[in-house]
């Protein structure tokens, strides 16, 4: 085990570059099961997350060539299995997305109970549903037992708006036969990318961007080759960390046309951002100050599905906020026990009343002190790591390879911005 060791109070300033959507490479990754010949990815983050998929995916026969430190060759054409090892899957949530290839590809599939992040009740009932509309047959006995004697084209109306759902479903009935139409399907970035990438490969999708879908079946789908995009939440973490300690940061290729919602939020909070082509710059020295509604009224800062806030820019919003002039309400709808890390933030000095496990008040500004520290999950570890480089003095952050699961080499990035920062493993302590 490792933790981060971090000394607060100084400005980070330079240009950073940021990793390939996590949330989009876990599904392409997955979807080289829908075909017998190669896919080459690139612009891969090197995250825990996305080693788990490929152990996953090496596992049940799956070959994998590293052709550079961010791209990978993957051939799925002589699979060994359809249970996936219960071991690895429970260390990502992710790993359910193998079930929407392997029931269009082999028409079976024995999925473990899924993992990942500990962050309120997290459904799986919205991908079954989409298989059984599908024509497969689901058996819950110790995990996911899913069969079928061969997908056929459905409407299908999604209770969610679910990601990963939307994700399964459109996998599954890429090779379906005949017509399949999802409406109230999720259309965040990296649903979009996955429609794209299908596309690529021959698929039929029509209305990627939109809630409803139309997936015309093909009986065949070919290899691939596929730039992953940028990953806009560790955008929108980078705009945070430059904010609260005071630098000038330039992202360079952020994606900026999905940052609309980020910027929008971030601005409520007075973090002012400049927008130059497909670089987002954050101006140093900002005095930042929460604005108010048009009538006076204290605002407030959700999420939802896109192109709503995203669930995930929810923890470093409620950091910038400790450090924010003013109040603001932050209302987490999405996942209702995502905010009971604040209490670590309480403890560092901020000021927040934690109204409920989904709204908190947040007063600022703070001076928040060094602390001792743990990372709950994937995100609020990256606040808690804003806070502590805002912080005076130093803060240690315990379990961070909840951090490591979904960003890259953050501490090689932090220290490029002039961060104090160390890894240190336990055993060195």
């Amino acid at each position: 085990m490792a933790k981060l060791i971090i000394e607060g109070g100084y400005p980070l300033s330079g240009v950073a570059t940021p990793s390939g959507n996590k949330n989009a490479a876990l599904p392409l990754l997955a979807a080289c099961l829908l075909t017998d010949e190669r896919i080459t990815l690139h612009n891969l983050p090197r995250i825990r997350d996305v080693w788990t998929m490929i152990d996953i995916l090496q596992d049940i026969g799956v070959e994998v060539e590293e052709l550079a430190p961010h791209s990978v060759a993957l051939c799925a054409k002589n699979l060994r299995s359809t249970s996936l090892d219960p071991l690895l899957c429970q260390e990502i949530r992710a790993s359910i997305l193998f079930a929407g290839p392997m029931l269009a590809r082999r028409h079976q599939i024995r999925l473990p109970p899924p993992g990942g992040d500990v962050i309120g009740r997290r459904r799986v009932d919205v991908h079954l549903q989409s298989f059984k509309a599908l024509g497969a047959e689901v058996d819950l006995n110790g995990g996911y037992q899913i069969t079928t004697k061969g997908l056929r084209g459905a409407s299908i109306f999604l209770d969610e708006a679910s990601v990963t759902g939307t994700e399964n479903a459109i996998m599954a009935a890429s090779m379906a036969k005949g017509t399949t139409v999802i409406r109230n399907a999720a259309s965040e970035p990296h649903v979009q990318e996955v429609g794209r990438f299908l596309n690529r490969m021959g698929a039929h999708i029509e209305g990627i961007g939109t809630n409803e879908l139309t997936i015309h079946g093909t009986d065949k789908l070919h290899g691939a080759e596929w730039t992953i995009g940028p990953d806009h939440i560790e955008v929108g973490s980078l705009i945070g960390l430059a904010a609260v300690t005071g630098g000038e940061l330039c992202v360079r290729d952020a994606g900026t046309p999905n940052l609309h919602m980020t910027r929008l939020m971030l601005e409520r909070l007075g973090v002012h951002i400049d927008i130059q082509g497909n670089d987002v710059c954050v101006p140093g020295g900002q005095e930042l100050r929460i604005i108010s509604d048009l009538d006076g009224a204290i605002p407030k800062i959700d999420d939802g599905p896109w192109p709503h806030f995203p669930a995930d820019m929810m923890s470093i919003a409620l950091v910038i906020a400790t450090q924010s002039s003013g109040t603001v309400l932050i209302w987490e709808k999405m996942f209702e026990s995502r905010l009971f890390y604040v209490d670590r933030l309480i403890g560092m000095g901020a000021r927040i009343v934690l109204c409920d496990p989904c709204r908190a008040v947040v007063i600022g500004p703070t001076k928040l002190r060094g602390s001792p520290l743990y990372s709950p999950d994937i995100r609020a570890g990256m606040a808690l790591l804003i806070a502590a480089l805002c912080a005076r003095g130093q803060s240690s952050i315990d379990n961070i390879e909840q951090i490591d699961r979904g960003y890259e080499q953050i501490e090689c990035k932090l220290l490029a911005l002039g961060a104090h920062v160390e890894r240190v493993d336990d055993d060195c302590l």
